[in-house]
């Protein structure tokens, strides 16, 4: 009869510390989820808004057509109102894109959507250095 009741009791600690680690790991998940979803301090550049701040340049239409990566000169490109630097980027060698159907120093919004087989997407690889001028 003892053996049968420290089975028991063994049983029932077994399950408390289970029921406790399942606990544990129920609040360290929620702690996680909370953190990662909590903005950081970390900016990440977001090619769907163009916000200036005080240091962004502004380019009009004008401005951008001059960084047509010819000559040895910058190869930037417009995309919801960002300017990013391709320069570096080997699709954009020369300032073309795409075969040469694509060159830089252009606002390429509505391309980027409804041409481009990756979208937004590869954004991320380019630099932004500044804004385009509403109008």
């Amino acid at each position: 009869m003892k053996q049968i009741q420290e089975y028991v009791i063994n049983s029932n600690n077994q399950a408390k510390r289970k029921q406790g680690l399942i606990l544990l790991a129920l609040i360290l998940g929620t702690l996680l989820i909370l953190t990662s979803c909590t903005g950081s301090s970390t900016e990440v550049s977001d090619s769907t808004t163009a916000s200036k701040t005080d240091n962004e340049k502004v380019f009009t239409l004008a401005e951008l057509a001059e960084f047509d990566g010819q000559d040895g000169r910058s190869a930037y490109i417009a995309v919801d109102g960002v300017v990013y630097d391709v320069t570096d980027i080997p699709q954009w060698a020369g300032g073309s894109h795409a075969g040469g159907e694509i060159l830089a120093g252009k606002d390429y919004s509505e391309e980027i959507r409804s041409i481009s087989p990756h979208g937004t997407s590869m954004l991320s690889r380019a630099k932004k250095v500044g804004v385009l001028a509403e109008g």
